[in-house]
């Protein structure tokens, strides 16, 4: 693996974490351990940002894009 790609890589794994980060704080500020039972669940901007970040991860930004 190159090192360029590496990085790449790591930028994609350190935009989740801090996403993750952002949300267990925002569950945590709420006293809950899951977006499902917040009343803000499908318009959360954090939660979508969330788990774009997830999907970016996964794929490392090779493509593709979904609407959740």
């Amino acid at each position: 693996m190159s090192e360029t790609r590496a990085i790449q890589q790591d930028v994609w794994q350190s935009r989740f974490e801090e996403k993750i980060q952002l949300l267990q704080n925002c569950q945590s500020e709420r006293d809950t351990q899951s977006c499902f039972t917040c009343a803000k669940t499908l318009e959360c901007s954090l939660r979508k940002e969330y788990v774009k970040a997830v999907y970016e991860s996964m794929n490392k930004g090779q493509g593709g894009d979904f609407e959740f």
